[in-house]
């Protein structure tokens, strides 16, 4: 069964920056719940300390198996190619 088939929801591939410059790329069904709990430090464990994190760009997708394999390709980009790809 696709994740669409359960209340049409659908998946965000987001890249932040965190307060020390660098970036963290991942994936949420609730894109401002997940940003909220990166800033409260209950997030990735790469995000914690790192905080306050910005969003710099997002990306829907239908469901979670194409939003994980385009984070998987984002994560392999080098840091200058990374917000290109959300063009």
């Amino acid at each position: 069964m696709s994740d669409l088939y359960h209340g049409g929801m659908l998946w965000s591939l987001y890249i932040l920056e965190c307060a020390d410059g660098s970036y963290y790329t991942g994936i949420s069904n609730d894109l401002d719940s997940r940003i909220k709990a990166h800033n409260e430090g209950l997030g990735a464990k790469y995000t914690r300390g790192r905080g306050p994190v910005t969003l710099l760009a997002s990306k829907s997708f239908e469901n979670r198996s194409e939003a994980s394999k385009a984070e998987a390709f984002v994560k392999k980009l080098p840091k200058s190619n990374k917000l290109g790809f959300f063009k």
